[in-house]
């Protein structure tokens, strides 16, 4: 029984964090290359949901309204989800007829979303984040899969180019990881969801989001659940930064894997392969058994050392596991980051799944996230 639970500990979590992506890696070459035609200028409304802001929002306006790429008519919605601080005057600096400003009570984010493209009046909404940075070219590039009819969603890529002395480096590590991810992902027709920092959506597809669902997530699958595919744009880049600090990554793991089970629960008619087909299997893999795959290795370690005087190889296992919790533990403790950067990132890894874990507890217990603060995430 012990050696049972040790191999299924074992292989799950393989699975769902390597075994996954190299089993794409090597179906990818059995499907075409997909290609676009020019993007035709669109209706765009551009929809941004922010709660103190201030010190963000002006650069972000000016930079929307600076973009290469001209659509047929450009709408930008800043719905200020209950700000205490300038977040509204700061965008009212920015006098342009194509923004619109709104001054809500403080609701949550998916109310204040809906409420953004309630007034919307593109054929496309784009989403974004107040606190990231565009680049001339992103939204250009972002749009231009949408030339395909069949193409209900596109993905932008987050960048973290500077990293801090902490837990930084680990964000940043995710980011290229996710990246391959969601290239194979893409390349096989099964890109599971988008990035709330950059993502684009047609208008006819947008369902309103419930509370407390990451709503990320519940937008871009919006484009599946109509049997329409969603394309990653790695070259629609926007730049953010990581966190550094321990407690702040546990808590915002904590939420995502609350507001994560959350979503699949809302979206679990898209858990159908005999439906959904390759999608459904990629959606299970990348984000069901990713966000279960932490609660499995406490009896991991517990069933090795059941399993000490079985084999030589339940040894090394063991050895290796706590050897690598000591590392983590080493560089939570290191304060001053004068430990080589494998100890940060083994740091990052414990924190995360510690968070994921505790996440998964909450959510069997019914608890919910229904507020947000950006500021938790930096």
């Amino acid at each position: 029984m012990a050696e049972f639970i040790f191999w299924m500990c074992l292989l799950l979590p393989v699975y769902a964090y390597v075994g996954y992506p190299l089993l794409l890696t090597l179906l990818a070459p059995l499907f075409p290359a997909w290609r676009h035609s020019p993007t035709p200028p669109l209706n765009i409304s551009i929809v941004i949901a922010a709660h103190n802001e201030a010190r963000h929002i002006e650069h972000k306006l000016r930079s929307l309204l600076s973009q290469d790429y001209q659509p047929a008519t450009l709408q930008i919605i800043l719905a200020s989800d209950g700000s205490s601080d300038d977040t509204v005057a700061c965008a009212h600096k920015v006098v342009d007829p194509r923004i619109t400003v709104l001054d809500l009570p403080r609701q949550g984010k998916a109310a204040t979303l809906n409420a953004g493209v309630a007034l919307a009046t593109g054929d496309i909404l784009v989403f974004t984040d107040a606190d990231n940075q565009w680049s001339r070219e992103t939204l250009g590039y972002l749009l231009a899969p949408l030339s395909d009819p069949q193409v209900g969603a596109c993905a932008g890529h987050m960048v973290i180019p500077v990293t801090g002395g902490g837990l930084s480096v680990g964000d940043s590590l995710y980011r290229h990881y996710e990246g391959w991810l969601r290239r194979v992902e893409n390349r096989t027709g099964c890109m599971v969801s988008a990035d709330g920092a950059l993502l684009a959506l047609r208008r006819e597809l947008f369902e309103d989001v419930p509370a407390e669902v990451n709503d990320d997530f519940f937008i871009s699958t919006c484009a599946p659940v109509k049997f329409k595919r969603i394309v990653y744009v790695p070259e629609a880049q926007v730049i953010d930064h990581g966190v550094d600090e321990a407690d702040k990554q546990f808590r915002r793991r904590q939420r995502v894997t609350v507001g994560g089970l959350q979503s699949l629960a809302q979206r679990s008619e898209l858990l159908n392969p005999l439906k959904h087909g390759l999608y459904s299997i990629a959606l299970i893999s990348h984000k069901l058994i990713r966000r279960l795959a932490p609660i499995l290795l406490l009896p991991l370690l517990l069933s090795n050392f059941w399993l000490w005087d079985d084999h030589g190889f339940y040894r090394l296992s063991l050895i290796a596991q706590l050897i690598g919790y000591a590392i983590a533990i080493a560089g939570l403790l290191d304060s001053q980051h004068r430990l080589p950067k494998p100890f940060r990132l083994a740091a990052f890894l414990l924190v995360t799944l510690a968070g994921m874990s505790i996440g998964l507890w909450q959510f069997l217990r019914g608890q919910r996230y229904a507020q947000w603060n950006p500021d938790q995430n930096r």
